[in-house]
């Protein structure tokens, strides 16, 4: 499947075949896929929590809203945003660059911090979530294409208490949760209503 028939025929599924494992190495190939999207300086701040355990995906359904498909899907992802990921991985991201010819020798280093920190805050500042978040959903909407190409269904969550959330998995206070996606395979005989609609170009796009 190409990506445009991936972006066309991919639909938010609340039906999958319970019990159903997902492959560990198609899992693998799904996240390493995925991995491949753009970050801003390329920081990937985002982290991910594989649910595959019976027992915690039932504990996990009690912090969203009790929503069936977070215990019949194969898994679910607890998608976690890292602002603190500026601090983190700018190291990685300046050798690679040195490695790679993108920047020319170590005195640069500083520079990149400074702008790294001008775009994005000081930790704990409404700037770095923000940065954290539409990242990582970066690296989610990607899942969910890539998912669609290996044959797997999705469904994005955003219906969940994200303080439960955090306790459950003992996050520290500081990290963000945009979202939660199910993946697996569909019930069989499952048929899906007509697509929702969707607004007309002339609705949101303005042109200058």
């Amino acid at each position: 499947m190409d990506v445009l028939e991936a972006i066309k025929t991919r639909r938010a599924i609340n039906y999958f075949e319970k019990g159903r494992e997902l492959p560990e190495d198609l899992l693998k190939e799904l996240l390493n896929l995925a991995n491949l999207c753009p970050s801003s300086f390329n920081l990937q701040p985002w982290e991910v929590i594989v649910v595959r355990d019976p027992g915690m995906k039932k504990e996990l359904r009690a912090c969203a809203m009790d929503q069936p498909k977070v215990e019949e899907a194969s898994v679910v992802l607890v998608m976690v945003a890292d602002p603190g990921a500026v601090e983190r991985h700018q190291e990685l991201v300046f050798q690679d660059r040195l490695k790679k010819g993108y920047m020319k020798d170590a005195s640069q280093f500083e520079g990149l911090k400074a702008v790294m920190k001008q775009l994005y805050g000081e930790p704990g500042s409404l700037r770095r979530m923000i940065f954290a978040t539409k990242n990582t959903a970066f690296y989610a909407m990607t899942i969910m294409l890539a998912a669609k190409g290996l044959g797997l269904e999705t469904h994005p969550m955003d219906g969940f208490d994200e303080e439960a959330v955090k306790r459950l998995f003992k996050l520290p206070q500081e990290k963000i949760i945009p979202l939660l996606i199910a993946i697996g395979y569909p019930k069989p005989g499952l048929k899906l209503l007509e697509r929702p609609f969707r607004r007309e170009l002339r609705e949101f796009v303005t042109y200058y």
